[in-house]
């Protein structure tokens, strides 16, 4: 690890100032930056800390909406009670990440930027298409944990899970740039294909941070369900965030997303389609699981995820109806 220089701004502004400079990266938690220092993928001239930004560690819940800090650790997320109450699917994704011990560290706004942890990616020896190569070596080596949608270019999948239910919910991000310009980002449009951009996954240029991520009032009924293939902490096989609003019994709309299948967040909006207008039993839950696996793409190592997505989703559906 090579030597580095320490800034500590007080001020978005002076951080995004400090970010100019050549070499220069962002530090929150640092959990996913210190992986990434040791396995020799990034090695930054300075690092501009975070940590000291006004309102970057607060949750205001008001009027059943939410504005989060970007520098809010998963722990609090996990553990706000006023936040429980207004959209618990968000606590309920952050208490299922990482560790105890990680998500005292790690923040929101880091969560959305880390990188892919595919093993090709994390490997300096790899230079898979990501880091400006030529090949993607997911395609034809191990990728029992790689995307089974959208994997034609890079196989790598959206490493955060709590975007999943943040993406159910209709929240957006607020990107603070160069001069004192901010923009609101939906979630629907903040996350990059391989086919736009492979070498980045959010659309945040040079220079910007994510400030604060924003949760409109809910009337829906939500879950979520993270599926992992051990009980102590573990990737997703697939995580999925379900939100219906339903009137008079029937699905008035419906928002879908899926997680750790696919380069960016999923919206499963074919699944969505079939639940419009209907009421929802087991039967309707399961038609709308069948018809959005059918358009997985599997790769060799990882064909079993289809069926597991497939009784997540209906899974996660149901639960959505039974939900206060």
């Amino acid at each position: 690890m090579k030597p580095f220089e320490w800034v500590q701004p007080s001020t978005v502004a002076e951080a995004i100032a400090a970010l100019e400079h050549p070499g220069s990266m962002p530090l929150a938690g640092g959990v996913d930056l210190l992986d990434r220092l040791k396995e020799h993928i990034v090695a930054p001239s300075r690092l501009v800390s975070l940590r000291k930004l006004p309102d970057f560690s607060k949750i205001e819940v008001q009027a059943g909406a939410a504005r989060i800090g970007a520098g809010v650790t998963l722990a609090q997320l996990a553990s706000d009670l006023a936040l429980a109450k207004s959209h618990a699917i968000v606590g309920e994704a952050a208490s299922h990440a990482a560790t105890p011990q990680l998500r005292a560290m790690a923040t929101l706004g880091g969560n959305f930027a880390q990188r892919p942890r595919c093993w090709y990616f994390r490997n300096e020896t790899f230079n898979c298409k990501k880091k400006g190569g030529k090949e993607c070596f997911a395609q034809t080596g191990e990728n029992e944990l790689h995307a089974i949608y959208g994997n034609k270019l890079c196989a790598a999948t959206h490493p955060s899970t709590i975007v999943t239910a943040l993406y159910a919910l209709g929240a957006s991000v607020t990107i603070a740039g160069k001069k004192g310009a901010t923009r609101e980002v939906s979630l629907d449009n903040l996350f990059v294909a391989p086919e736009t951009d492979i070498k980045r996954e959010i659309d945040l240029a040079a220079g910007e941070l994510i400030t604060a991520i924003s949760i409109p009032p809910s009337k829906a009924k939500a879950a979520y369900t993270k599926q992992v293939a051990k009980q102590s902490f573990d990737w997703p096989i697939v995580d999925c965030a379900v939100a219906l609003v339903v009137s008079g019994g029937k699905v008035e709309s419906a928002r879908i997303v899926l997680g750790a299948v696919a380069p960016t967040p999923l919206r499963a909006s074919d699944a969505e389609k079939i639940l419009t207008g209907k009421t929802v039993d087991e039967a309707t839950a399961r038609e709308a699981a069948r018809v959005m696996v059918q358009s997985a793409t599997p790769l060799s190592g990882n064909a079993y995820k289809v069926p597991i997505v497939e009784a997540v989703i209906a899974r996660t559906i149901l639960n959505a109806t039974r939900a206060p």
